[in-house]
């Protein structure tokens, strides 16, 4: 494309084409271009460069973008419903009120992003680096959350109920009222770990034990 705006004209007319290439933009450089509230279901853009790009209210449900580059990209209100995200970096992406509910995140990188209010629920996010990641009040009720780094996040008020944090490394996180009735902590690290006012009925805690505590309060 000779220059931004034919680019952006020409993958919006195809990509919005459900016969075009069968919607297949795989390692395609789209860099800061934007789909805001497109519908993009069952669209593959695995390994594609999105770097900054602006899919607000975009319709993913179902895409594969497994290996993209999504770092500083807006996903603000996005449904990534069942999408497959598996090995992508999304470090320092806007995912605010996103739906990701079932969506494969396996090794996906959100170093720095922002989660606030957004649905992971029954989502696999195994060996996933959220380092330093806002999940404010986010729901990961059932999320598969083995191995998981969350170093440094903010999981105030995040709902967990029977999430599967098996070996995660929680040190230096934010859990104040967060809910982790029937949670998996088998192993977890929760060095220096707030958790204030915490829910932990039910919950397998790192040794083994099973916590009977509706609510600790640790100062």
């Amino acid at each position: 494309m000779r220059n931004y705006t034919n680019k952006q004209e020409f993958i919006v007319r195809n990509i919005t084409d459900n016969n075009f290439q069968f919607r297949d933009f795989s390692g395609c450089d789209l860099q800061g271009i934007d789909l805001s509230g497109i519908d993009l279901s069952n669209i593959t853009l695995i390994g594609a460069n999105l770097k900054g790009a602006n899919l607000k209210n975009a319709n993913l449900t179902n895409a594969n973008l497994s290996g993209a580059n999504l770092t500083q990209a807006c996903l603000r209100d996005a449904n990534l419903y069942e999408a497959s995200l598996c090995e992508a970096n999304l470090s320092n992406a806007d995912l605010t009120n996103a739906n990701l509910c079932g969506a494969f995140l396996w090794r996906v990188k959100l170093v720095g992003s922002m989660l606030t209010s957004a649905s992971l629920c029954d989502a696999d996010l195994s060996e996933a680096d959220l380092g330093r990641a806002k999940l404010t009040e986010a729901s990961l009720i059932e999320a598969n959350l083995i191995r998981a780094n969350f170093k440094g996040a903010k999981l105030c008020g995040a709902v967990l109920v029977e999430a599967n944090l098996n070996q995660a490394n929680l040190t230096h996180a934010d859990l104040s009222w967060a809910n982790l009735i029937g949670a998996n902590l088998t192993a977890a690290n929760l060095w220096d770990t707030k958790l204030n006012n915490v829910k932990l009925r039910d919950t397998i805690m790192p040794d083994g034990s099973l916590s009977q505590h509706d609510i600790v309060l640790i100062s």
